[in-house]
C-alpha cells in the first residue's frame, strides 16, 4: 500500500496541473471582473455587476483585456493547486485510521494543513495577477472622473510600478509585465514584497480548504454505486465539486475582499492604503459598511465551482495516472 501511495504521487501532482490549467483558463474573465468589483470603492463605481465590467472592458482593452494576469495565473496555478490536492490527499491518509476513516474534525485538520501548503506559492500568484487584473480600472476611473485626478496614490516612487498609471489627459492602458513588478518588488522589499498579504491569504485559504474538502469527500460518497463498488462517475464527481466550491467560496468572501484590498499596490483617487488586515477590516466597515465583503462573491462563486468541478473530475478520473500508466482510463467509472 505505501508503495502505491509513493507511486502515485507523481500522478497526483500532474492531475492538479492539469486541472488548474484547464480550470483557470475557463474561468479566468470572471476572476478578472472579481479583483475589479473589489477593488472599487462606494461613490467611484465603474462597473455595476459582473456583466457589466466585462463588456466594458472589452470595449476599452479589447478582448485580451479579459486575460490580463492570466500568464501569472497559468505560470504558477500547476504547483498551486498540485500542492493543495496532493497536500490535502496525503494529510488525509496520515490522519486516517486503520480501515482509511476519518472523523469530521481530522477531515478539517487535513484541509487546514493542505492551505497552509499553498500558500508559499498562492501568495506571490495573486500578488502579481491583482496588479495585472486591476491596471484596466484604474486607466478607466481616470477617464471617468478626470476633474479629480490629479496623480494617483503609489505604494512606492518606482518607475516601473507607476508607467501603466500615469495620468495623461487621454490615458491607455499599457502593457505591464509581471517580470519586471516581480524585480522591482525584490530589488525594493525583498522577498517579503511578493509575500504581501500572507496573512490575509492564509485567513482565506486555510477556512476555505477547512470548509471544501470535508464537504467535497461527503458529496462523493453520496455517489458512490455501492458500499462494495466505491467508485464515483465523473459526472458527480464535477457537480461536488463545484457545489462544494461555490459554497466554500461565498464563506470566505469577506477575507478575499480584504486580501484583494491589501495586496493592491496602487489606488485610485481618494482610495485609502492599509496597514494590515485589522486596519483594513475597520476602514471597510466604516466608509463602506459590512456589505462590502460581499463584493464579488458571486464572481468567486462562479469562478471557484468549475475549476473546482473540472479539478475533481481530473484528479478523480485520475488523467495523471493514464498518462504515466499506472491504471486504464476509465471516464465513466473512475
Amino acid at each position: 500500500m505505501a508503495q502505491q501511495q509513493q507511486i502515485s504521487l507523481p500522478a497526483k501532482l500532474i492531475n492538479g496541473g492539469i486541472a488548474g490549467l484547464v480550470g483557470v483558463t475557463c474561468v479566468f474573465p470572471i476572476d478578472l471582473a472579481k479583483t475589479r468589483l473589489q477593488n472599487q470603492r462606494s461613490g467611484q463605481q465603474l462597473y455595476k455587476n459582473m456583466m457589466d465590467c466585462l463588456i466594458k472592458t472589452v470595449k476599452s482593452e479589447g478582448y485580451f483585456g479579459m486575460y490580463r494576469g492570466a500568464a501569472v495565473n497559468l505560470t504558477l496555478v500547476t504547483p498551486e493547486k498540485a500542492i493543495k490536492l496532493a497536500a490535502n490527499d496525503f494529510f488525509r491518509q496520515q490522519l486516517s485510521n486503520d480501515f482509511g476513516k476519518l472523523t469530521v474534525f481530522k477531515e478539517m485538520l487535513a484541509g487546514c494543513c493542505a492551505g497552509m501548503c499553498q500558500v508559499i506559492v498562492t501568495t506571490p500568484m495573486e500578488m502579481l495577477k491583482i496588479q495585472l487584473q486591476d491596471a484596466g480600472r484604474l486607466v478607466a476611473q481616470q477617464r471617468v472622473m478626470p476633474s479629480i485626478v490629479k496623480t494617483l496614490k503609489m505604494g512606492g516612487t518606482s518607475a516601473v510600478l507607476s508607467r501603466s498609471y500615469n495620468t495623461a489627459p487621454t490615458p491607455q492602458v499599457m502593457r505591464m509585465s509581471a517580470i519586471e513588478i516581480t524585480k522591482e518588488l525584490l530589488r525594493t522589499k525583498g522577498v517579503a514584497g511578493l509575500y504581501r498579504g500572507l496573512g490575509a491569504t492564509l485567513m482565506r485559504d486555510i477556512p476555505f480548504s477547512v470548509v471544501y474538502f470535508p464537504l467535497f469527500a461527503h458529496l462523493q460518497q453520496l455517489g458512490q454505486h455501492s458500499s462494495e463498488d466505491p467508485s464515483v462517475p465523473f459526472y458527480w464527481s464535477f457537480m461536488s465539486g463545484c457545489l462544494a466550491g461555490s459554497i466554500a467560496a461565498v464563506a470566505v468572501s469577506p477575507c478575499d475582499v480584504v486580501k484583494t484590498r491589501l495586496q493592491s499596490l496602487k489606488k485610485g483617487p481618494n482610495e485609502e492604503s492599509y496597514n494590515g488586515v485589522v486596519d483594513c477590516i475597520r476602514k471597510i466597515v466604516r466608509k463602506e459598511g459590512p456589505r462590502a465583503f460581499l463584493k464579488g462573491a458571486s464572481c468567486r462563486a462562479l469562478v471557484i465551482a468549475p475549476l473546482f468541478g473540472i479539478a475533481q473530475v481530473v484528479y478523480c478520473v485520475g488523467v495523471g495516472e493514464f498518462l504515466l500508466g499506472y491504471t486504464p482510463y476509465n471516464i465513466y467509472s473512475a
